[in-house]
Formats: structure tokens, sequence, C-alpha cells
């Protein structure tokens, strides 16, 4: 396998599995840092990606791009998981935040209310 696709691999599976470790155990991380290391990678296989017809003869490269792309869905759903629980916390606040400064005149459930005993 070519040595530059390896450390290429090698840093991209670092950098997710950093990423997706500290989702999973819910500390904090530094997005700026990991978002370039991720991107870097990327630009790094893009490059690389160029001499597929090489890399789809050897094996070892197969083995490794199918391991990659577990480790990337992965943190796909890692990332999904909290993207969908910050949509959820968000609509809670502002439901809350809804909910407490109004006086109810203006609420949607109020004018159902009137409908149903119409």
């Amino acid at each position: 396998m070519d040595t530059m696709l390896a450390k290429a691999v090698d840093r991209l599976e670092a950098a997710l599995a950093t990423e997706t470790d500290a989702l999973s155990d819910g500390k904090a991380l530094d997005l700026m840092e990991i978002t370039a290391r991720k991107n870097q990678s990327l630009l790094e296989l893009s490059r690389l990606a160029r001499r597929t017809e090489a890399l789809q003869e050897d094996p070892d490269a197969r083995d490794r791009l199918t391991g990659l792309a577990k480790a990337i869905e992965k943190n796909r759903r890692a990332l999904e998981l909290h993207v969908r629980a910050s949509h959820e916390i968000s609509a809670l606040i502002a439901r809350s935040i809804t909910d407490a400064e109004s006086d109810g005149t203006y609420s949607l459930q109020l004018g159902r209310k009137k409908a149903v005993r119409s």
C-alpha cells in the first residue's frame, strides 16, 4: 500500500476517532481544530484519489479505505445524534421562552379550545 495514502488514512481515522469519542463521552472538543484536521485529510485524500486505478488493484488499500468508510459512518451517526439533540433542546428552550413571555392571549391552544366549545 502506498505510504502517503496510509498516512493520510491514519490521520483522518485519528481525527474521526477523536471527534466520535468526544461526542460519545460528552467531552469538550475544539471544533475548529478537528474541522481543520478533517479538511486537511480530505484534501490529501482527494489528491491521492487521482491515482485510483493503482489503488483499486491494491487489496491493502481497498481494506484500509473500507475501514475508513466504516469510521466515517460511525462519526456521521454520532454527529447526527448530536445535531438532533441540539434541535430538540433548542425547540424546548424556544417553547419555554414563548410560554414564559406569553399570557396566553394569542395562543394557538386558546383558539383551538374556543373552536371546540362552539
